[in-house]
């Protein structure tokens, strides 16, 4: 199965928000829509970044005191910078490996070097677990019709 696959369930639907958008205004992106990552995209709709809110508590803890001072600092200067992407065509295991050992939670989905889509480690999960139990009851249709 691949990336695809997912999008296809899920959908393609995707906020981004744009490099010199305030950190205010990721923030309020981030809790708006309830997402723990944004893609950040630049003006030629290519992914620059992602700023999600790990990102946000290493800049809070970097910042101590000073940290009011850093919501007009436009996001583009504290995003995780080239983010790893992937593709439709990325099988969802290989996704789920990358995702495992880089530590990293949301995947934006990339295709001709424009934003389709983005998945996050939960989305993969599901995906598996429903396959899974797919195969198990198929396995006791099978068992019980014998």
């Amino acid at each position: 199965m691949t990336i695809a696959a997912i999008l296809a369930q899920k959908g393609t639907d995707v906020v981004s928000i744009p490099t010199d958008l305030p950190l205010s205004g990721a923030i309020a992106a981030l809790a708006r829509h309830r997402i723990g990552a944004v893609p950040v995209v630049g003006d030629d709709g290519k992914v620059r970044g992602i700023f999600s809110e790990r990102d946000m508590i290493r800049l809070l803890a970097d910042a101590g005191a000073d940290a009011a001072a850093l919501l007009s600092t436009p996001v583009g200067t504290v995003m995780t910078a080239e983010p790893l992407t992937a593709a439709g065509d990325d099988s969802i295991l290989a996704a789920l490996s990358l995702m495992t050992h880089r530590r990293i939670r949301h995947l934006p989905v990339v295709e001709n070097g424009r934003l389709v889509g983005i998945v996050s480690i939960g989305d993969l999960v599901k995906h598996r677990i429903d396959r899974i139990e797919a195969d198990a009851a198929a396995m006791r249709d099978y068992i019980q019709q014998a």
